[in-house]
């Protein structure tokens, strides 16, 4: 499950698991090499008239093609957000001049996040995993990525407890040379200007059982995404032990939720729920 949760998250912010290899312009042959390159962007801006329009102009102009396209406006509120998915063919189509293309799209709507993804192309996202003493999260996590269905880069694990060198995880950890960083906390302390040093150079977080609530000045200088994997149905149930929440106020189904951490435990913007 936890890795669904990341693998939705990468695809949400323009990162694809899907085989390309069948995936053909019009008109090209099946018996030919599939010249397409497999494409994703990203659009959130201030809604208004012919932005759909101006994105499939976009694409098509360059001799793209659109696969896919899911566009959200929320009611009562002037937004605008889309992903689209497409082909392309990089001779045409220069990794260069897409990201100039798009640049121009974001400054014709004063978008406030325009990200264009070119999985084939560029490099994988750089993570750092934050884990507590329980261990399921991360090796789920650990499994995913060492079978492929995890297209990141793991930096770093850091955890607030200590694990001995013949476990399972650091077995693991020490045989892919992926560090591992015990860094005890405290009520007074909780370490996170080292753990700003230690993951400064990620794109995002992934917190699998981190217990620890993370600052609103963490937050602020780290500046990038952090997911939060939380063993409750949010909004309900927030905080610790969220399983005996529920069973304590009789619920009958259980989930767990990602989301987005914000300076607020356990509020922010969902990412997948699963019963």
């Amino acid at each position: 499950m936890l890795i669904r949760r990341v693998s939705n998250f990468l695809q949400i912010v323009g990162y694809s698991l899907r085989p390309f290899s069948s995936w053909r312009f019009p008109g090209e042959s099946h018996d030919s090499p599939s010249t397409a390159t497999h494409g994703i962007h990203v659009f959130y801006c201030p809604d208004s008239v012919g932005i759909v329009a101006k994105l499939s102009q976009c694409i098509a102009s360059r001799g793209g093609n659109i696969q896919s396209v899911d566009v959200f406006v929320p009611e009562r509120k002037q937004l605008f957000y889309s992903r689209s998915e497409f082909v392309f063919n990089p001779a045409r189509w220069p990794r260069a001049v897409m990201d100039e293309d798009f640049l121009k799209l974001s400054k014709l709507f004063n978008a406030q996040k325009s990200i264009v993804r070119v999985p084939d192309l560029d490099p994988k996202y750089k993570i750092a995993v934050l884990v507590s003493k329980q261990d399921h999260c991360l090796v789920d996590l650990l499994h995913g990525w060492q079978d492929g269905r995890l297209p990141v880069d793991i930096t770093c694990v850091i955890s607030n407890h200590e694990r001995a060198p013949n476990t399972h995880v650091i077995r693991f950890l020490e045989r892919h040379g992926i560090p591992y960083h015990y860094l005890p906390t405290s009520s007074g302390n909780k370490r996170e200007e080292e753990i700003l040093d230690l993951v400064g150079r990620t794109d995002f977080l992934v917190l699998a059982r981190y217990m620890q609530v993370l600052s609103a000045k963490f937050l602020e200088i780290y500046g990038k995404d952090i997911i939060n994997i939380h063993h409750g149905l949010l909004p309900s149930f927030k905080g610790g032990n969220p399983s005996k929440q529920a069973y304590d106020a009789g619920v009958k189904l259980i989930g767990a939720t990602s989301h987005f951490v914000t300076e607020e435990l356990d509020t922010g913007p969902i990412i997948e729920q699963m019963e």
